[in-house]
């Protein structure tokens, strides 16, 4: 059934001068706020509460997606929608906010007064998370009216089964959208929508690999990608990283026989250097040579801070062994929960016959939302946005470590990306200042723990995207010097 909140009151059309989702979001807010809702709880089916409210799904529809795409609700498929883990429980309810504008979208909500050092539910963003945009940069108001327009034009085409390799319109934005903008020249046809990065690997896992095949893996390389794929049964071969990327040849003589490789080519994960272009090719040399694929992780190539992005590996791939996945989650919102994968066109029909066993990205709701997005010209305006704003905001970042610890922390330059990464002098452990600062609610990254070999220096992993002021960067900062090991 899922936790009830007193939603019957003030529920009604012209309750607080506001419309009705946007008083069934401001109840959620404050029942969350006020500890009425608990992380974990769950909260009934749309369905349910419409039934239970005598309101249209449409409505409670929109409240929820709003609710998600800020960080309070997390959506589960068939288990059902549940209150995000990590919010917190402040004093004090979150002030309802003012009437929707003009266009029916909901104004910016006003920063509630809340004890100092108390989490701030309204976004359940933690300082220094990494891999977390902007949200407070987001441009919901637009966003919420073309979900608007889409929940109004609801038919009984979008309550059917949803295409499991994705709507296709978005399968068609995506791909002109590849052409443009990373160089990809591919049909629809070789574009899949998946549940997150995490649902592109299954597929590729499912598809072209078996448990047991050995695979490069980037170290130090993304960690959550590590474990999704030693829980499939990979194995996984660290390969070193240097101020060029991968280190090709070091793959080969660990793991020439390999039949995978997972890159992060433009930015890599976690240290920011791209992939020189000596190393791109001779990476695709072995693939082709060992008829090894390549899975691209161009997680956020779309922020580059100087210059213009680095054109994707699979721009470069002549013989169809590149496996490129994207996702919206770094550059529109989490919530959406949404990425997608390009396959070469030869391997397409596999890849569809695969995604019919799979439980594929869900409705086709949030999806026709992000290609209508995609299609009207927001996302091109937002990316270019982001970019100025994400140069700007890393500097707040890279000042505020500066000016606290000096010589302390070395900030290599990056040239894009969401996080810096903190090089701490050699000897000096990172594990346990990371634990430290993460006890204080500070979401502070060990470089040791994206590691596969024990190696040096350590380092701190930090996500600059939500500090909006210096001041915001240099609080956090103070703060993690607070619990920084003696010297």
């Amino acid at each position: 059934m899922g936790h009830r909140v007193d939603l019957q009151h003030p529920i009604s059309p012209r309750g607080q001068g506001m419309p009705i989702y946007r008083q069934l979001y401001g109840r959620y807010r404050d029942a969350i706020a006020t500890g009425k809702l608990r992380a974990g709880d769950r909260v009934p089916s749309v369905r349910s509460l419409a039934s239970e409210l005598n309101l249209a799904r449409g409505t409670v529809e929109l409240a929820y997606q709003m609710l998600a795409g800020e960080g309070y609700f997390l959506a589960r498929g068939p288990a059902g929608t549940f209150v995000a883990p990590g919010l917190g429980n402040p004093a004090e309810p979150i002030e309802p906010v003012g009437p929707a504008g003009a266009d029916g979208s909901a104004p910016a909500a006003r920063a509630p007064r809340r004890p100092a050092q108390a989490p701030h539910p309204r976004d359940a963003v933690r300082p220094f998370q990494p891999g977390l945009p902007a949200l407070d940069a987001f441009p919901r108001k637009t966003w919420a009216r073309l979900a608007g327009r889409r929940l109004r034009a609801l038919d009984a085409a979008a309550l059917a089964y949803p295409d499991p390799a994705g709507y296709g319109p978005l399968r068609h934005a995506i791909a002109a959208y590849l052409g443009i903008a990373r160089g990809i020249a591919c049909a629809p046809e070789q574009v899949f929508v998946t549940s997150g990065y995490r649902g592109a690997l299954e597929l590729v896992c499912r598809t072209v690999l078996a448990p047991g095949d050995a695979g490069w893996y980037e170290d130090p390389g993304y960690l959550q990608g590590r474990r999704f794929l030693e829980r499939a049964g990979m194995r996984l071969e660290p390969v070193p990283v240097d101020g060029e990327g991968l280190v090709v040849q070091a793959g080969e003589r660990r793991a020439a026989r390999a039949r995978f490789a997972v890159v992060t080519p433009t930015h890599q994960s976690p240290t920011g250097v791209p992939l020189a272009l000596p190393r791109r090719m001779a990476l695709l040399d072995w693939a082709v040579r060992r008829q090894a694929w390549i899975v691209e992780d161009d997680y956020d190539g779309e922020f580059r801070h100087h210059g213009r992005p680095i054109p994707a590996l699979k721009s470069l791939d002549r013989d169809g062994r590149v496996l490129y996945t994207g996702t919206f989650s770094k550059v529109l919102f989490p919530g959406l929960r949404l990425a997608y994968l390009v396959v070469p066109a030869p391997q397409a029909g596999a890849f569809r016959d695969m995604a019919g066993h799979l439980p594929g990205p869900g409705s086709d709701l949030l999806q026709a939302t992000v290609a209508d997005f995609m299609e009207q010209g927001h996302f091109a305006r937002h990316l270019r946005r982001m970019r100025a704003l994400y140069a700007q905001r890393r500097g707040y970042l890279v000042d505020a470590l500066r000016q606290t610890f000096g010589a302390r922390l070395r900030v290599p330059p990056q040239a894009g990306g969401l996080h810096v990464l903190a090089l701490l002098p050699s000897g000096q452990g990172d594990t346990a200042w990371a634990a430290a600062a993460r006890a204080q609610g500070l979401a502070v990254q060990a470089l040791s723990d994206w590691r596969m070999r024990p190696s040096s220096p350590g380092g701190l992993l930090m996500g600059f995207a939500n500090f909006a002021t210096p001041d915001q960067a240099v609080e956090a900062v103070r703060r993690l010097g607070a619990v920084a090991p003696v010297p």
